[in-house]
């Protein structure tokens, strides 16, 4: 009866796993695709014991099957030793952007700013910006003067751009609809780039796919040289992802790791059982050198850590790659 039972649990991730792989034919296929990884795992695990059973040809296909599934998720899998450092241009300025998705109510906002200040990137994509956020932003908005913050119907789900760079000339930032993404051009000595900062809501049956397509006029609006981050509330291999990217002419970076977990669970669980939904996408001039995820400030997102190039001659590279390479070990390197 054990057996029976784990064969049946068995069949029912693997019916799971398939329909992952069939997100763009509808939204529901897609939701299963977020728990590709946890659902591999716990199918490699239930086929283990089968293969001692009279379930042993189905365990070995399960486990075949389960193998495979996390080959398509490679690139998001936790690492437990850092990426091989990558050689660098010396005579270019590398500048940095921040994702963070706040948390509404986050309990400690001191530690958001206390990590912007530690960090000091360039630019900064913010989600859940909510009343309480647009008070304590405001004590950076020396450092940080050019902003935008769009807010969100239920006040809660706002998001915002801030930048120690000026906005391009002639150019004003703007909201999309709902306050689900913030575009502003921001000047990089000299290198117009389009910035966004991007929320999703969460997977089928909630609106995701259907906000997908309220954006496809902004996203395909963004100019050749672009950069967007944020919460898509997606992970890298689904087809809500792959949508935001084909709409805007984006390639997506390799994933800097899990990012997302129930808030009552612990840093440790996040970082290797978690889900990658923090994405970021680039195009035309810009060039991802690494990523990289932050330590914890009170929500139940991490933060992540961009660091990139802009080729002042703002044509696309030869091999799209080359837009979404990232490295965590990074040797010194002049900074804007």
């Amino acid at each position: 009866m054990t057996a029976g039972l784990a064969f049946l649990a068995m069949t029912a991730l693997s019916a799971a796993l398939l329909a992952g792989f069939f997100g763009a034919l509808h939204p529901a296929f897609d939701s299963f695709a977020h728990f590709r990884i946890h659902f591999s795992v716990l199918m490699a695990l239930l086929a283990l014991p089968l293969l001692a059973s009279s379930y042993r040809l189905q365990a070995a296909v399960a486990m075949l099957f389960a193998i495979a599934c996390l080959a398509t998720t490679a690139s998001a899998l936790p690492r437990l030793w850092p990426r091989p450092a990558v050689a660098e241009p010396t005579d270019q300025i590398v500048y940095s952007l921040l994702q963070m998705n706040l948390r509404f109510n986050n309990p400690t906002p001191k530690k958001v700013l206390s990590l912007i200040g530690r960090t000091n990137p360039d630019v900064i994509t913010l989600d859940e910006v909510s009343q309480m956020w647009t008070t304590e932003l405001g004590y950076i908005a020396s450092a940080y003067p050019y902003r935008i913050l769009c807010p969100y119907p239920n006040g809660m789900f706002g998001v915002a751009l801030l930048s120690r760079r000026p906005f391009a000339a002639g150019t004003a930032p703007r909201c999309e609809p709902r306050g689900a993404m913030a575009t502003a051009t921001i000047d990089f000595s000299g290198s117009d780039v389009d910035v966004a900062a991007i929320h999703l809501s969460w997977p089928w049956p909630k609106e995701q796919y259907w906000q997908i397509g309220e954006l496809a006029g902004p996203l395909a609006a963004l100019g050749q040289t672009a950069i967007v981050a944020g919460d898509c509330n997606a992970v890298p291999w689904s087809a809500a992802v792959r949508r935001v990217a084909a709409l805007g002419g984006l390639t997506l970076m390799p994933s800097a790791g899990p990012t997302w977990i129930h808030r009552t669970l612990p840093d440790f669980l996040r970082r290797y059982a978690g889900l990658p939904i923090d994405q970021v996408f680039s195009k035309g001039g810009v060039t991802i050198l690494s990523s990289k995820r932050l330590e914890d400030t009170g929500s139940d997102h991490l933060p992540v850590l961009v660091e990139f190039l802009v080729r002042s001659d703002q044509k696309p590279p030869e091999d799209g790659r080359a837009s979404a390479l990232a490295a965590s070990d990074l040797s010194a390197r002049p900074r804007g």
